[in-house]
C-alpha cells in the first residue's frame, strides 16, 4: 500500500524563515540618541539564522527601543 500527497497549503508555516536554528539575542547599548541629542541606553534585538545560499551566519536588526526614553515619558 502507498500514500501520495496532493498538497497541503499552510501560509502560516511558509511565512516563517526556515533555518536550521534560527534564534533572538537581545543587547543593551549605550548609543547617540539624535532625538533628544545625548547618549542613551539602548535595546536591540538581532535575529541570528543560518543562510544556505551563502553557507554563513547571519544577523539583522530586528527591533530597536531606547530605554531611557521610555523612563522619562512617563
Amino acid at each position: 500500500m502507498s500514500a501520495i500527497l496532493v498538497g497541503i497549503n499552510n501560509s502560516a508555516v511558509a511565512s516563517f524563515p526556515k533555518g536550521d536554528d534560527t534564534h533572538w539575542i537581545t543587547e543593551n547599548r549605550v548609543l547617540w540618541n539624535e532625538n533628544h541629542r545625548k547618549t542613551e541606553e539602548c535595546e536591540l534585538v538581532y535575529e541570528i539564522s543560518w543562510i544556505p545560499e551563502l553557507s554563513a551566519w547571519r544577523r539583522f536588526l530586528r527591533s530597536q527601543r531606547w530605554l531611557e526614553a521610555t523612563y522619562n515619558d512617563r
